[in-house]
């Protein structure tokens, strides 16, 4: 065969046929260099990464407190949360290191919204170059009240755009078992949690965190939206997220202090986060408050779950519960009610944060 030979054009039916378009967006670079971050804004990240390995490692004995929306819908609305909870992380920091959580990607079962950053207008026409820009917008909103910021990474993409101005990341129930994502989080700059599986077994998630431990070689993209092969030192803060399963709740001391042993045996951190919220609440908000001062309970109480919980999670807004998302009555959305899953309002979240800090304290004074 001749080398030179001409090659033959490519059959279009062969290639790209359940694509209906593709449509450019910036490059990260572009992105960053649009909406960089300050030196102020640094400063919160460096120091919000510094304080949640150290609470992660023992070394800070206060309480991690990843508290927010279950995802951000309007920007607006997430600032006006942001300030009062920039208000009472000051109030509480002898206690409490408060992060705040700011989801922009949203996995879904089958169907439904996908987040800020995929549909940021909520009406179904995937503005995804516009939803980068307000989810980076909303971040440096939120540093700039001094408050570190914590997401889900979802897409292997999107962190290009984002992680520069995150403390704490989390990988999903349904993506812990995903070589991507394990992958992804062993490049992060950031601890990251993984949480367990929607059955409740805790086997994915431990050897997720095994696996993002170590330094990995993959696909992904450069800072100039090029193709690369991305290379990884690994990423030793990687720790378990304990939410429920179909089993049951796991928030239980029994359950914790099993988790936190087998971590141990593995060589990986013993020093674990709740979620008060997911399965382990039945997606309750109102047993979410509940669940969250039982776990204050534990930690008050001493033993070794109380040792072993560096964390917990919570979902909160301005407005209790949660709301449907149609697009054709956006105008009707309830101001500071989640558009996903249901949440605490913002006076029972700031007793819920009071309680955790006592028991923080009672944990100290026990220690």
């Amino acid at each position: 065969m001749n080398p030179l030979a001409a090659a033959p054009s490519l059959d279009p039916s062969l290639r790209n046929t359940r694509v209906a378009e593709f449509t450019p967006i910036p490059t990260p670079r572009e992105l960053l260099d649009e909406l960089p971050l300050t030196a102020d804004a640094q400063a919160v990240v460096a120091r919000g990464r510094d304080e949640v390995r150290a609470v992660l490692d023992g070394v800070d004995d206060r309480l991690l407190v990843i508290v927010g929306p279950c995802s951000i819908h309007d920007p607006e609305a997430g600032l006006d949360y942001a300030r009062r909870l920039a208000a009472v992380a000051r109030e509480h920091r002898e206690d409490l290191l408060v992060v705040m959580r700011t989801y922009f990607e949203k996995p879904r079962t089958t169907i439904g919204w996908k987040g800020l950053i995929n549909d940021p207008h909520l009406d179904g026409t995937h503005d995804v170059a516009g939803g980068l820009r307000a989810a980076r917008k909303v971040l440096l909103d939120v540093l700039r009240l001094g408050l570190p910021t914590a997401t889900e990474f979802l897409e292997p993409i999107s962190p290009q755009y984002t992680a520069d101005a995150i403390a704490w990341g989390a990988i999903g129930a349904r993506t812990a078992e995903s070589q991507i994502h394990r992958q992804l989080v062993s490049g992060l700059s950031m601890p990251v949690g993984f949480k367990n599986g929607t059955d409740g077994g805790l086997q994915v998630a431990i050897d997720a965190c095994g696996a993002a431990a170590g330094g990995q070689a993959f696909l992904g993209i450069d800072d100039d939206g090029r193709a690369a092969l991305v290379s990884t030192s690994g990423n030793a803060d990687a720790h378990l997220v304990l939410r429920g399963g179909a089993s049951g709740p796991n928030y239980d001391a029994e359950s914790v202090t099993a988790a936190s042993a087998t971590m141990a045996a593995k060589g990986l951190n013993p020093r674990l986060i709740v979620d008060a919220s997911h399965a382990n609440c039945g997606k309750n908000h109102h047993r979410q408050a509940e669940v969250a001062l039982e776990i204050g309970a534990q930690l008050s109480a001493g033993g070794p779950s109380a040792g072993a919980i560096a964390g917990v999670m919570l979902e909160s807004f301005l407005v209790g519960g949660a709301q449907p998302l149609d697009p054709t009555m956006l105008g009707s959305l309830v101001y500071g009610q989640s558009v996903t899953d249901a949440c605490m309002d913002w006076q029972v979240t700031e007793q819920v944060l009071a309680a955790l800090a006592g028991a923080a304290r009672s944990r100290r004074s026990g220690a």
